[in-house]
């Protein structure tokens, strides 16, 4: 399964994009997370169904310091899933 996440809140400047790399990574998910310029942050995972509903919990809970306000999920096509690496988190660098 693939996944696109769209998390608002107070998730930049909080250590958000990282603990969500740390937590995809831990279930062996592959995909990216990044920020947004409107303040949210936006991710992609492709991996089993138990293991995206483990992110999807770890996304609303959040990272220390965050906020979730809203989580907005939407499936994607298993093609989009096959342009997947390992998780990693864009723009970081």
């Amino acid at each position: 399964m693939v996944r696109h996440y769209l998390v608002s809140g107070r998730v930049q400047g909080v250590g958000f994009r990282w603990f969500v790399h740390r937590e995809a990574a831990e279930l062996g998910l592959d995909g990216w997370v990044r920020n947004l310029q409107t303040g949210e942050v936006e991710c992609v995972a492709a991996g089993s169904e138990a293991k995206l509903e483990e992110l999807e919990a770890a996304l609303r809970k959040g990272s220390r310091g965050s906020r979730v306000d809203r989580l907005q999920i939407h499936d994607l096509v298993e093609a989009e899933g096959e342009k997947l690496g390992p998780f990693q988190i864009e723009g970081a660098w």
